[in-house]
């Protein structure tokens, strides 16, 4: 087998579309996969295609070719069929296919119309039970079968935000706890640390009092450059929830704290999450652990962190009370979110005139 093709809208792209992929380049020494959504759809057609290259990067002989198609799809119209096949052909090139490779059924006349043979890779779903319908409908219970991107991509990110001492770690770290204990698809639940106080750590490691520390602009781009790319490596690996203490957002507000104003930068590196969670200062003693100088600052923060997020567009949650009660609040608060799920755009529907039996209508998604 020269040259091998694959079709499919890949919304999201899972184990089933890799395992297709796959065995079209075991067999073949060239392969097309074209991706061709609507225009209507809710995953840009280029982070497919970044998400695709990527897991399949030890394929180069894989080639991704992306065109939107918002063609009707009705696979018993020999003119859109032609339609269809003129969309892939233009996204093919002008090279010979000799073999194309599907898990659908309009896969023999795909084939057909490309004058090659069709090979069927597990048409049933019993080697990779999922599909794009199924990731759609819930992603939580389909989380095994996405690769690190997309997960990346759907995780729903809360941020824990707060003054000093007022538990954004302890919070952070005890939330992701509690989720992992559920297991599943949140057995992986990932939190992500504070970079400002690693920062700080080693700024002090040469025997500086942190009174005595001096932060500069630089400082909080490092910050806040560290901080995102801590958040994508274990949004990639987590579950569907990813915690996280603190965020470029919060840090503008330290910047604002130690330098009198947030820069410009610093804000530009904000990325909105999900949810804010912010813990209050109000009946939480302050803590000096040699690391925090901020005591009698910690009512203005809140107040800061306040305003902000009121004026922002992410919901956001004030944790009060005690420990256990700001727990119990913030796990609520999280299931809240799962409960209103994900929202995709609904795929190409299929369109035919009413006078046509049905026929082979759907596409590999």
């Amino acid at each position: 087998m020269t040259h091998g093709l694959v079709v499919g809208k890949f919304y999201p792209p899972h184990a089933g579309h890799h395992h297709l992929i796959d065995t079209a380049a075991r067999a073949c020494e060239r392969v097309t996969v074209v991706v061709a959504p609507s225009s209507a759809e809710s995953i840009p057609l280029e982070v497919r295609l970044d998400w695709l290259r990527e897991v399949h990067a030890a394929s180069p002989h894989v080639r991704f070719a992306g065109v939107y198609c918002d063609l009707p799809i009705d696979y018993d119209d020999p003119d859109i069929w032609q339609a269809h096949y003129e969309v892939f052909r233009g996204a093919v090139g002008p090279a010979t296919v000799d073999v194309v490779f599907s898990s659908e059924a309009y896969g023999d006349e795909l084939a057909r119309r490309f004058d090659a043979r069709h090979v069927a890779v597990d048409p049933p779903r019993a080697g990779v039970p999922v599909s794009g319908t199924a990731i759609r409908a819930d992603p939580v219970a389909n989380w095994a079968f996405l690769a690190p991107p997309v997960r990346a991509w759907l995780a729903r990110r809360v941020v824990v935000v707060g003054a000093e001492s007022t538990g954004t770690t302890t919070l952070a770290r005890a939330l992701a706890a509690q989720l992992r204990l559920r297991g599943g698809a949140f057995a992986g639940t990932r939190w992500v640390p504070e970079y400002g106080r690693t920062l700080t750590e080693l700024k002090m490691a040469g025997g500086v009092k942190v009174e005595d520390l001096v932060w500069d602009r630089d400082d909080f781009l490092t910050v806040v450059r560290e901080q995102n790319a801590a958040e994508d490596a274990a949004a990639r690996a987590g579950g569907p929830l990813l915690i996280c203490d603190t965020d470029a957002f919060a840090t503008a507000i330290w910047e604002e704290r130690y330098l009198g104003s947030a820069s410009p930068r610093v804000r530009a590196a904000a990325r909105e999450p999900a949810l804010y969670l912010l813990t209050a200062d109000d009946g939480v003693p302050f803590e000096d652990d040699g690391m925090r100088d901020g005591e009698h600052l910690r009512g203005w923060m809140t107040g800061r962190f306040r305003a902000e997020l009121a004026a922002g567009r992410v919901p956001w949650l004030e944790l009060t009370g005690t420990y256990r009660n700001r727990l119990r609040t913030a796990l609520a608060a999280c299931d809240e979110l799962l409960a209103r799920g994900w929202s995709f755009a609904a795929p190409q529907l299929p369109r035919r005139p009413p006078d046509r039996a049905p026929g082979i209508v759907g596409g590999s998604c």
